[in-house]
């Protein structure tokens, strides 16, 4: 596959790319972007605790990677699609950085993850064909830590993606009791028509989400 053109105005709308799964070309599309803010939001929560061990989760071009190791931790970062991790590994100071390991997998493949006290996962759990989805999720929250966090992305179930088949969405409360056993610590519902990084509207239902498992 081919990557489109970077500049806005000549390739397709940036939500198209993951409507399509077209990963180089949304790896382009979101390039520079700065960290998520639920993964911040999570990160000052720990305060004065020490870095530690981290997944980031459908990891891309490295956005919330580089933030992790920036502050210190020791971050596993995994992306079903091999260009978005050689994409994270051409930042600077990256390929051979001593805390980063990665690893190519897709979601209903994930095998064992090591116990960590964060795992982000960025607007990239809904990739996940729901017919695996109970078995990923047991997996992925059974790898934080008592007192670890949570940071990421549920999509709602009026998002406009609700109606593609290979997506996992949930209603607000199907949303929150994926979260027994932790405390919400953010729980933003963001449900509007909002334009793309390319000014094409999408009607996006998210919930922004900073979870703290229990002690």
């Amino acid at each position: 596959m081919s990557e489109p053109n970077p500049t806005p105005e000549a390739g397709p709308p940036t939500f198209i790319y993951g409507a399509t799964r077209d990963w180089p070309g949304y790896f382009e599309a979101v390039a520079g972007k700065p960290p998520r803010e639920t993964l911040t939001e999570a990160l000052d929560r720990f305060g004065d605790e020490a870095p530690a061990d981290a997944i980031d989760l459908g990891c891309g071009e490295g956005r919330d990677t580089q933030e992790l190791l920036d502050r210190g931790w020791n971050v596993l970062s995994i992306d079903g699609s091999q260009v978005g991790i050689d994409k994270l590994l051409t930042r600077p100071g990256l390929r051979g950085h001593p805390n980063l390991t990665t690893r190519v997998s897709v979601f209903e493949e994930l095998g064992d993850l090591p116990s960590v006290k964060l795992l982000n996962a960025s607007f990239s759990i809904p990739f996940c064909n729901p017919a695996h989805f109970d078995r990923f999720w047991k997996t992925i929250t059974d790898a934080i830590e008592p007192g670890g966090r949570f940071s990421g992305q549920l999509f709602g179930d009026r998002d406009s993606w609700a109606s593609i088949p290979d997506r996992s969405h949930q209603t607000r409360d199907e949303a929150k009791a994926l979260f027994d056993g932790f405390d919400l610590e953010m729980f933003d519902e963001e449900d509007r028509d909002k334009q793309d990084y390319q000014g094409t509207e999408k009607r996006w239902h998210v919930f922004h989400i900073v979870a703290r498992k229990h002690g």
